[in-house]
């Protein structure tokens, strides 16, 4: 009941205009920073760990900032299911296209990271291309239902879930479609190798070294920044790699967090640091959280 209530105050909102729908979003944030206290410690601990030379008050500012901007972009998940096409592309707007279509007949990983706009690149993305990407089913089946519409409604995906593997993700990137790929969480110490991220060592899965090698794929890197006031977002292709993979598993890894690290300093407050980024530990060390 409370899952149908809460989707019916989130259909509501999708009427709204973005210069009432962003402030909304961010009083929401503000109120999650306030009660949230948990994902607030998280975030604090995220922050002090990555910029040491930060004060605290300097590492709190930021810690609001990204409870507004989280909170805004959690209203604007509204539009992404139930708005309309165009306005969606009026939503975010595509810069680098051309780095793309430079390599397009070839296999693809588009790296997206975890900033607070992923989600509404992946939205633009499927109103006009046909691409990859992994679901993972929601305990809820009425959200579950929501969120697997709201990605598909449009051009439809191929959507795979984690348990099947990368040898499906292989074999339709080498039948011309592009891979939405967020590999910079904590998935656990399983297909991970310890990398730094900000000086601190990341468990970090070798995913796109190891799909980039098998499917003879290029790296697009794919970024949405959720831009200030009611202005929308962007969704940025950058250059494709080149040299990459190479023979050495750690340097790419490496290679891609201190990718993230660049656009993280771009946006710092955009950065998923209510996510538990440090959880796995290498073997000795004590636990963060």
């Amino acid at each position: 009941m409370l899952t149908r209530l809460g989707l019916a105050v989130i259909w509501l909102l999708h009427f709204l205009p973005l210069r009432l729908l962003a402030p909304l979003g961010r009083a929401l944030g503000m109120l999650l920073y306030l009660f949230a206290l948990e994902r607030r410690r998280v975030t604090l601990t995220n922050l002090k760990l990555c910029f040491p030379q930060r004060t605290e008050a300097e590492c709190i500012q930021t810690a609001r900032a990204h409870f507004r901007a989280f909170g805004r972009s959690l209203l604007e998940h509204s539009l992404l299911w139930w708005g309309s096409k165009e306005r969606i592309q009026r939503l975010v707007r595509v810069d680098g296209l051309a780095h793309w279509q430079a390599v397009a007949g070839r296999p693809v990983i588009w790296l997206a990271p975890h900033f607070v706009g992923l989600d509404m690149g992946g939205a633009r993305i499927i109103t006009e291309w046909r691409g990859i990407s992994v679901y993972s089913r929601q305990k809820d089946p009425v959200f579950d239902r929501v969120l697997l519409r709201g990605r598909t409604r449009f051009v439809t995906p191929v959507l795979f879930s984690r348990q099947d593997g990368i040898r499906p993700v292989v074999k339709a990137m080498r039948g011309g479609l592009p891979f939405y790929y967020l590999p910079d969480m904590d998935f656990g110490s399983r297909d991970s190798i310890f990398a730094p991220f900000f000086g601190v060592p990341a468990a970090t899965i070798t995913g796109l070294s190891r799909i980039a090698r098998l499917a003879g794929a290029v790296v697009v890197p794919a970024v949405t920044r959720q831009l200030p006031g009611s202005d929308g977002y962007v969704l940025t292709f950058y250059p494709a790699w080149t040299g990459f993979p190479t023979d050495d598993v750690e340097a790419d890894v490496r290679r891609m967090n201190e990718f993230i690290e660049q656009r993280v300093l771009e946006m710092p407050e955009q950065y998923f640091w209510l996510h538990k980024r440090f959880k796995t530990r290498p073997p000795g060390q004590e636990k963060i959280y």
